[in-house]
């Protein structure tokens, strides 16, 4: 009888029995860096720990259950002093900022119909699909039983910080990528979830009015000792119907171009810091939306979104009074 045995290729993670079938994974090790994920053996890079678990392998080979991944690889922090200079540069020939306007009052957008969390058994789930939660791993078998099912899995987010990885719904903390990797699941369900209400795809695909609906754009920051300013990428945003909500913790988007046809994001950002959601403002510009946040606390921001991995740096923090 063959032996079976887990492939610990990374990307991989099969179970085998034979040898010599054909594993894809990838070589190198992740990179996190700026609140962006990937692999250093490929070029893709995304903004979620999600989407970065999704990335296709880029290499062919044959499985292995001797060569481990090698590790993570993250930026190396800066002494204070390399910092201080890097802060001084930046603030020095960053010119002061005009006041801007208060923002005008803007209408709540109905938030998100939430997705079930069963699949919709009129729907027919295709063989070999994987389950949705984070960690469960279990592929679809067509023509099995489904009877006595246990779906383990995280329903947190992951946390990078200060060199420890781990989710958010659980206590458990570790040092290494493949560790974190492997870090069981905390909470069953009797089922899994493997397609849904089968909605969600569709809708992402076609959008409504036959917009193209896009689930990222390109972002980033600086700040001051008050304020956190953030751009989103996304060119002739329709000023007339863009929506931009504040928040204690978070921004609700809504952004439709006047491209033929138009595109639209729509997203609900978490913020990694409270907010003054009344002294809180935003203009729309040729190529982006620019909001100016007002920290409730004047604390440092490390990155902007709240699910965006730490890196232990301070990104362009200006001299208090610079900025209004």
């Amino acid at each position: 009888m063959a032996t079976t045995q887990k492939c610990v290729h990374q990307g991989c993670g099969k179970i085998y029995t034979d040898a010599t079938e054909k594993c894809e994974y990838h070589p190198g090790p992740p990179i996190f860096h700026e609140g962006q994920k990937g692999w250093k053996c490929c070029k893709p890079r995304v903004l979620t720990f999600d989407e970065f678990m999704c990335i296709p392998p880029c290499t062919t080979g044959t499985h292995s259950t001797t060569d481990m991944p090698p590790p993570v690889e993250e930026r190396p922090k800066e002494d204070d002093a390399s910092l201080a200079k890097k802060i001084d540069a930046l603030t020095t020939r960053t010119p002061p900022r005009l006041p801007i306007q208060p923002a005008q009052s803007i209408p709540t957008p109905p938030p998100p119909a939430p997705e079930t969390d069963d699949d919709d058994a009129s729907l027919d789930i295709p063989d070999g699909s994987t389950c949705r939660r984070r960690t469960c791993g279990q592929r679809y078998n067509k023509g099995s039983s489904r009877e006595g099912e246990a779906c383990v899995h995280h329903p947190g987010v992951p946390i990078f910080h200060e060199g420890s990885k781990g989710y958010s719904c659980c206590k458990r903390r570790v040092l290494e990528f493949d560790q974190f990797m492997k870090i069981e699941g905390c909470k069953t369900k009797d089922k899994h979830l493997f397609i849904g209400s089968g909605k969600k795809k569709e809708e992402e695909k076609t959008g409504s009015a036959g917009e193209e609906v896009l689930s990222t754009v390109r972002h980033d920051f600086y700040q001051t000792a008050t304020t956190v300013i953030a751009a989103f990428f996304l060119k002739k945003i329709n000023k007339e119907s863009a929506t931009v909500e504040f928040l204690e913790k978070q921004l609700v988007l809504d952004l439709v171009t006047s491209d033929s046809p138009p595109k639209r994001y729509s997203a609900d950002v978490p913020l990694y810091g409270q907010i003054d959601t009344a002294k809180s403002s935003y203009k729309i510009l040729g190529t982006k939306l620019e909001v100016t946040l007002v920290k409730a606390d004047g604390a440092s921001w490390p990155v902007l979104r709240g699910d965006e991995a730490l890196t232990g740096e301070i990104y362009q923090v200006g001299r208090a009074g610079m900025a209004q």
